[in-house]
């Protein structure tokens, strides 16, 4: 059975996780696909947060 070359990630707000003091009850994430052979290193984009209430970087996690 051959592996398929698009994976599903998760992306997470980085000021949602880092932010202790105006950390509300949840943290934003997303999943998308990436192609794996294109895309080696871990995925950055910018999305809107509804915790947060802006648009923020969301970084893809494990």
């Amino acid at each position: 059975m051959a592996k398929g070359v698009r994976i599903i990630i998760t992306l997470e707000c980085t000021e949602c996780r880092t932010n202790l003091d105006q950390r509300s009850a949840g943290v934003s994430r997303y999943t998308t696909t990436k192609n794996r052979r294109n895309t080696t290193a871990r995925l950055e984009l910018k999305k809107f947060c509804t915790h947060c209430n802006k648009h923020t970087v969301h970084k893809e996690i494990k």
